[in-house]
């Protein structure tokens, strides 16, 4: 539909219809499972046959067969079901982007750990270990390599490297101070002041 049909369209009271080739390449952006063309036609209401020939039109243009550039993704069918993908040529570079900005999730000692931290900063490894009851070492290791805590200077009295959070664990939590943490005290069985001040 061209532009005056679709403001034809909107003057005779109808709804102006969108491309059918960007609806589906906004569904297929989305989504994280291969989703088939069925599923597709039933998202956009268009006849199947229909989009399957806009799909093949996607997958040809992506692969630069309509005369423009081969893009960084390419649309695969895989499980019966379409999806993007990263093109094979750029798996190497997301996936050292993605195991930098991404880590694998932390371990339990590890967000143990952080919390310490995050409610005792500047606290020295050993300060950290009595808290936990546990050598800390590797996990204080593990923290520093994923950027969610530094060194911030060292113990006037024992020459110690003092921790304290970044702020990229603030994104990673959605705030913006370390103010807007819950108060641990409330949550301790034992009526401790927690690490609260």
């Amino acid at each position: 539909m061209t532009d005056e049909q679709a403001i034809d369209a909107t003057d005779h009271g109808e709804a102006p219809q969108v491309d059918l080739e960007r609806a589906l390449e906004a569904i297929l952006f989305v989504t994280d499972e291969p989703i088939g063309v069925v599923a597709l036609a039933a998202a956009v209401s268009h006849p199947v046959a229909q989009v399957r020939d806009a799909v093949a039109r996607l997958v040809a243009d992506y692969n630069g067969e309509l005369g423009g550039v081969v893009r960084g993704f390419e649309l695969r069918e895989i499980g019966g079901g379409w999806r993007m993908y990263v093109r094979g040529d750029y798996d190497e570079i997301v996936g050292d982007y993605v195991s930098v900005r991404q880590p694998s999730k932390l371990s339990q000692a590890a967000l143990e750990t952080l919390t310490v931290i995050a409610y005792r900063q500047p606290i020295t490894r050993s300060q950290i270990a009595q808290v936990r009851a546990v050598n800390v070492d590797s996990v204080v290791r593990t923290l520093l390599a994923r950027g969610l805590v530094t060194e911030t200077g060292h113990d006037a009295t024992t020459g110690a490297a003092l921790y304290a959070t970044t702020e990229l664990l603030l994104e990673h939590l959605g705030i913006n101070s370390l103010d807007e943490l819950p108060k641990i005290s409330p949550l301790l069985d034992d009526g401790q002041d927690g690490f609260d001040d």
